[in-house]
């Protein structure tokens, strides 16, 4: 076996992510890259305390930091929100999207056949958007399911994304699930 050929000794561990958070009627699908290293140990979306989702998502639909996670769930199913990944499993260290490597996309065809209330997809950051587009849109296409969809990118809510002020963020958000049939209560 020749040096190029050998696995690597400190090769990316293989990580699969969470399963949908998804209600009876879901009319908005967020979709995130791939959960970070707290998400994973939590079993739980956007469980980095810096990350600005549950606070964005406490103020604009009731399902704030401060409730159980199973009651934000509840709170965002309710509201008509669902949240996955664009990325079943891939080769990452660290939370850092620029890590991702080797990915395997979630199966959107059937998610959204089975979910056909959905009809905006708003994407939490810029990796979640160009992966979505390059590896799973052809395929909606090719199903026939891409013409009932709009899709969106909004800032990203990790604390990694600093660019934007807080408050630019939640308004993009806020007017994202406006268009997207959600009623905001804050």
């Amino acid at each position: 076996m020749n040096a190029s050929a050998r696995p690597s000794p400190v090769a990316s561990p293989r990580l699969a992510g969470l399963a949908p958070v998804v209600g009876d009627a879901p009319r908005a699908l967020v979709l995130g890259s791939m959960p970070g290293a707290a998400s994973l140990d939590a079993g739980q979306y956007y469980a980095h305390p810096r990350n600005s989702f549950w606070p964005f998502m406490g103020t604009l639909v009731g399902a704030s930091p401060g409730l159980t996670y199973p009651e934000r769930t509840a709170r965002l199913a309710a509201a008509g929100i669902a949240v996955w990944d664009v990325i079943a499993s891939c080769r990452r260290r660290g939370s850092l999207d620029s890590a991702i490597r080797d990915i395997q996309p979630n199966d959107f065809p059937a998610f959204l056949a089975e979910h056909a209330t959905i009809g905006s997809v708003l994407f939490n950051g810029a990796m979640a958007e160009a992966t979505f587009m390059r590896l799973v849109e052809p395929a909606l296409s090719e199903h026939g399911l891409s013409d009932r969809l709009r899709y969106r990118r909004l800032p990203s809510t990790s604390p990694a994304n600093a660019a934007q002020p807080r408050t630019v963020k939640l308004e993009a958000w806020r007017a994202a699930l406006a268009e997207s049939g959600v009623a905001c209560v804050g």
